[in-house]
């Protein structure tokens, strides 16, 4: 224990010495807790549209006033000419086109019954997607409006209605801060865990003080514990800065409790501190840890399920999310801050966390003293 002692002293003498790491450990969650959310918004306004207007009546541009008056589209050109706005879409100044064809209001009012064309710029699918679906449903409301004026019929008789009322739970403003600034936590602390740790290791490999460690009559379990504890207690610091700053900056607290949060990014922090710890006894150098700590992240946050959901993934997909920790981590923590939800409710979760703990922090011991035979 007295050998660990003075390991510990010289880790965390070692980590305070080095600016970077403070200027990661302090400046990085700030930075991204307050940036990514506001930049990253699944809600998409101002999409710019040109409307080709055949028919020219009142109806028409009621429809065109209606999707203007929104604040979801920018008209950016109204126009006879479908081969003018189609010019428009290849110079990139607009989203979406709506053609409203000759005869729409006579078609609508005689034959009960009318045609639009939607066309959008599918080089940003995201974009034309909801751009798409947002003027669909205006279009959509714009017809059961007209519909009402046209409903002239006698009082006593009475049309069936069926009213739906909605509830949305848990996120009932549908807050995209709300979902989103959790994950983003979750993400910085495997930022912190894998990625220092496995720098900073690899960095007395090549000082070449690690091989004076080895000599020392420093036991195995020691020199492991006294790389891992240092940056688990920067982990644990990380996490109450990242709920700290979603406080401050976005009115965040988690419903359920925070002893549930501490107790998973615990244990969650062995997990992928032992995946830095397994890089580093691949990695001889800091690019070379740094090149698999990236690719390592590329895969935790594409199926990790922070920007998109896991449901909607393929199955293949899904399997390969079993195996990644962040998965498990950001669903907890939305989990708690959304819903509310307790230890007792998360525990599948927890079990999988301490096997991923077990797991990595095992092979890179195994791998370790491969190497250093």
């Amino acid at each position: 224990m007295r050998n660990l002692f003075f390991l510990l002293q010289k880790e965390f003498r070692q980590i305070f010495r080095n600016p970077t790491i403070l200027r990661m450990i302090l400046l990085m969650p700030i930075i991204q807790l307050i940036v990514i959310p506001l930049a990253a918004d699944y809600e998409i306004k101002q999409i710019s549209i040109s409307v080709v207007d055949q028919d020219h009546s009142p109806y028409a541009r009621k429809l065109v006033q209606k999707l203007t008056a929104s604040g979801y589209f920018q008209l950016v050109e109204y126009t006879q000419s479908y081969a003018q706005a189609t010019q428009t879409v290849g110079d990139g100044k607009t989203d979406l086109i709506l053609t409203i064809p000759p005869h729409f209001e006579r078609d609508l009012i005689k034959l009960n019954k009318g045609q639009l064309y939607l066309a959008a710029d599918a080089v940003n699918g995201v974009r034309a997607g909801l751009g798409t679906a947002y003027a669909s449903q205006m279009i959509g409301d714009f017809n059961r409006e007209i519909r009402e004026e046209w409903m002239l019929l006698p009082k006593f008789n009475e049309i069936p209605q069926i009213e739906i009322t909605s509830a949305n739970w848990f996120n009932q403003h549908f807050d995209y801060h709300l979902f989103m600034v959790p994950g983003i936590m979750a993400i910085l602390v495997t930022m912190v865990g894998a990625f220092l740790t496995a720098l900073n290791i690899v960095a007395e490999k090549e000082v070449g003080t690690i091989e004076q460690i080895n000599v020392t009559p420093l036991k195995k379990h020691e020199f492991i514990l006294g790389k891992l504890i240092p940056f688990w207690v920067l982990g644990m610091v990380s996490i109450t800065l990242g709920m700290l700053i979603a406080f401050v900056v976005f009115r965040i607290l988690p419903v359920g409790s925070y002893l549930t949060v501490y107790a998973f990014s615990a244990v969650y922090l062995l997990g992928v501190l032992g995946i830095g710890l397994l890089i580093s006894t691949f990695a001889d150098t800091q690019q070379q840890a740094t090149l698999f700590a990236f690719f390592c992240m590329m895969v935790f946050i594409l199926l990790g399920g922070l920007y998109t959901p896991i449901e909607s993934m393929p199955d293949w997909a899904q399997w390969l999310t079993k195996a990644n920790p962040p998965a498990y981590f950001i669903k907890v923590i939305r989990a708690v801050y959304i819903k509310g939800s307790t230890f007792t409710d998360l525990l599948p979760d927890f079990f999988a966390m301490v096997g991923f703990a077990i797991l990595f922090n095992g092979l890179a011991v195994l791998n370790y003293r491969k190497r250093s035979a």
